[in-house]
């Protein structure tokens, strides 16, 4: 039998995958939990083979959780489940141990069969996630761009990037539009999203 931890914090989400992996016959969901930062402490606690992680949790993300996941116990294998296809979440994904990326909307038969190949040894990840990454470009941001709009992102006001980055406010401003134009960005809050899907920059973790 291979026992899951499941951590997804939708309450009807988590319900529904627990009970459907319990009739596979060889999968148990051993722990349901709706935060990122219970993840280690059950995990612990009832000691799964492996630990399938939404990448958006209160408490921290999903790629936080891996990373302590695989620190304090690394032979617990962790599939991430995402509703976006972004090879800078995958990449980040694979940097902090996971060992399959698969995304949400994917047949419960898909993520139970992940499941077993991860507990053999296998990597699995998203046939649209694989081609997401192979078909990624290198980022067209500057260091001083992406750093500014990294500020932009974690709420900070012009004047408090220019403060950081020691910098005018004309001049952070003319870095925002810059940004704007290369990402083909509606506005800079958009020009955030697109940097951090495309794994450009990193997002924001929540506390």
């Amino acid at each position: 039998m291979i026992r899951v931890l499941l951590a997804e914090d939708h309450g009807v989400v988590r319900g529904a995958l627990t009970a459907l992996l319990n009739l596979t016959g060889d999968i148990e969901v051993v722990a349901g939990i709706d935060r990122g930062d219970k993840v280690v402490p059950h995990a612990l606690a009832c000691a799964p083979d492996v630990a399938v992680i939404d990448i958006e949790m209160p408490g921290v993300d999903g790629i936080e959780a891996t990373c302590r996941l695989k620190r304090a116990m690394p032979s617990c294998q962790v599939l991430i489940l995402t509703g976006l296809a972004s090879s800078g979440l995958l990449k980040r994904a694979m940097d902090a141990g996971a060992s399959g990326f698969l995304l949400k909307d994917a047949p419960t038969e898909r993520l139970a069969e992940s499941i077993r190949r991860i507990v053999q040894g296998e990597r699995v990840i998203d046939a649209t996630l694989a081609l997401a990454a192979m078909s990624a470009t290198v980022t067209p941001l500057t260091d001083r761009e992406a750093a500014v709009l990294g500020l932009v992102g974690s709420g900070a006001t012009t004047g408090e990037i220019a403060a950081e980055l020691h910098l005018s406010a004309a001049t952070v401003r003319n870095y925002i539009s810059s940004v704007i134009t290369k990402t083909g960005a509606r506005n800079r809050t958009d020009a955030v999203r697109i940097a951090v899907e495309s794994g450009w920059i990193e997002g924001l973790r929540h506390n």
